[in-house]
């Protein structure tokens, strides 16, 4: 039970600062900067974010590397199996970008989230939120955030405008379990609804699950 409430109240924390926009910049568009213990540099708050959603970072976002950041870091590489020296170089940014976000993904995963499917029980705005993370994973899709949920016509919520609609609590709370690994769709790539599809391509594809309103396929 107590793990269960310091999970729930990571998440509120973090959907928290994302309405209020109090959490971490966005990370910059160039290749973020190799940070070690004791770095001050603008990506430091980025680098933090990415853990914190992950729970591994469980304090204040701030702009300094001290130990709390480097022992999140190490626990993180360990995980992942990356080499664990505590050290943010290419491999663990490349990582930390593949599984978890910032706070500028973590409000466009809440959007698509609402706008496809505010209207389906939690676990299959989960569903939604897993498609976009494994579409990330994957070498057949964009590699940011970002270019996955706006690739064009990936997204139906994206192309009639429901994208731009303010996201509520729910759909931040679904982002997060999304990002931090919890996938009802069974690894799927896409999903419709059956009822209003009108792709004959869709439903060749190898169907992984039915959730709500939506069938998934990989």
């Amino acid at each position: 039970m107590k793990k269960k409430i310091v999970v729930m109240t990571l998440a509120f924390a973090l959907w928290a600062t994302a309405m209020t926009g109090l959490s971490a910049p966005t990370a910059h568009a160039a290749a973020p900067p190799t940070l070690s213990y004791g770095s001050t540099a603008p990506d430091v708050p980025d680098l933090q974010y990415r853990l914190k959603v992950l729970g591994y970072f469980n304090t204040d976002v701030t702009p300094f590397f001290g130990h709390v950041t480097k022992d999140s870091l190490v626990r993180f590489q360990q995980d992942y199996g990356l080499a664990a020296d505590g050290v943010a170089g290419s491999q663990t940014w490349a990582m930390l970008k593949k599984v978890s976000v910032n706070k500028h993904e973590l409000d466009l995963m809440a959007r698509v989230i609402y706008g496809e499917s505010r209207g389906e029980p939690y676990v299959g705005q989960v569903a939604v939120g897993a498609v976009v993370m494994n579409r990330l994973a994957s070498t057949s899709f964009p590699n940011t955030v970002k270019g996955v949920i706006e690739q064009p016509r990936a997204f139906t919520a994206v192309d009639d405008g429901q994208y731009y609609l303010v996201p509520n609590k729910q759909a931040y709370l679904a982002a997060l379990d999304a990002v931090r690994g919890y996938d009802p769709t069974n690894g799927a790539l896409y999903y419709f609804n059956p009822d209003t599809a009108t792709s004959a391509w869709i439903w060749t594809r190898t169907q992984t699950d039915k959730i709500g309103r939506h069938i998934f396929a990989v």
